[in-house]
């Protein structure tokens, strides 16, 4: 039986996540998730690939990011 494979999309759109609060008492997982995200200080910023997986990391830690959408 073959193995699935996910399905890789790129459809140039963005997201640009900037940490707005801090991780400290929220527990690990959510330090976790921010790392994830590339993020890890106050003001940190990235951007990312607009991907189901990015928005469910996002949507955890939606309390302590800023996101920005971007279309290419």
């Amino acid at each position: 039986m073959a193995k699935a494979q996910a399905k890789k999309t790129s459809s140039g759109k963005t997201v640009i996540v900037t940490q707005i609060a801090g991780a400290d008492g929220k527990g690990p997982k959510m330090k976790e998730t921010l790392i994830g995200l590339g993020l890890g200080r106050v003001r940190a910023t990235r951007e990312l690939q607009d991907t189901p997986s990015v928005r469910g990391m996002i949507t955890r830690v939606r309390h302590l990011v800023r996101v920005e959408e971007k279309g290419n």
